[in-house]
């Protein structure tokens, strides 16, 4: 079986209720759960159990979650961990340097288990992408990419794109569900030969998306972080 459910996650969070219920809803799931109050905690669990996954508040006492997550993605022993990290509405900001820090996901809080589960499952399962997929022909809710032959089909219709705009897609289609920045998003398309600013992605999104027509929903604005190919989270 692909998914090896008997991951190992580690929750880095300074409310118990909050530890407690996911605990509850992932071990539901198989999953094996331990958790640490605070940053220096959640590093020293971190190098003793070497977790599969990492559920990361930002907002923590102590060290702050952004800096957990720099000594994680800095360290060798560390830096392949996946990390999810969880936040309150509002902090648009510090999600956004957790995203360009290298955290995988995020999620706001209040979270419901369905969202959770899904999530974590998402992000486990991106571990098995491998590398040799950038040739692949992706296809999802009626919409398919050749990268060989630069070609985008919206159900079964061609669709003329540039040459950014179908950069675009390919990377959000390629991983539905993954929340990407706009500075992430240049750094996965930039040619030599294409400057690509903050403002222009949003502006190749719109232009995008009209050429999708109803389709063009699928691509969502993750208000103040950036944008995502919707996920079936259901």
């Amino acid at each position: 079986n692909m998914e090896k459910n008997i991951a190992h996650i580690l929750i880095i969070e300074d409310e118990p209720d909050i530890i407690e219920l996911s605990t509850f809803n992932l071990e539901k799931h198989a999953y094996v759960v331990s958790s640490a109050r605070n940053g220096e905690g959640g590093l020293e669990k971190t190098r003793k159990i070497g977790p599969d996954l990492i559920l990361l508040d930002l907002m923590l006492p102590g060290i702050h979650g952004l800096d957990v997550l720099c000594i994680l993605k800095s360290d060798k022993d560390t830096h392949n961990i996946p990390i999810i990290i969880t936040s309150a509405l509002g902090e648009e900001e510090n999600i956004v340097r957790g995203l360009e820090t290298g955290a995988d996901d995020y999620i706001t809080k209040p979270f419901s288990s369905v969202i959770l589960f899904a999530r974590v499952k998402a992000v486990l399962r991106r571990g098995l992408v491998n590398k040799k997929d950038l040739h692949r022909i992706v296809i999802n809710q009626g919409i398919k990419v050749d990268p060989n032959t630069r070609d985008a089909f919206i159900d079964d219709s061609k669709v003329v794109l540039t040459f950014t705009e179908f950069q675009i897609l390919y990377l959000l289609v390629s991983h539905p569900g993954w929340v990407f920045t706009r500075y992430q998003i240049i750094d996965r398309i930039r040619g030599e030969k294409y400057p690509v600013t903050d403002r222009s992605v949003d502006f190749q999104i719109v232009g995008l998306r009209k050429k999708m027509g109803h389709k063009g929903k699928l691509i969502e604005t993750i208000r103040g972080v950036g944008y995502r190919f919707h996920l079936n989270e259901t």
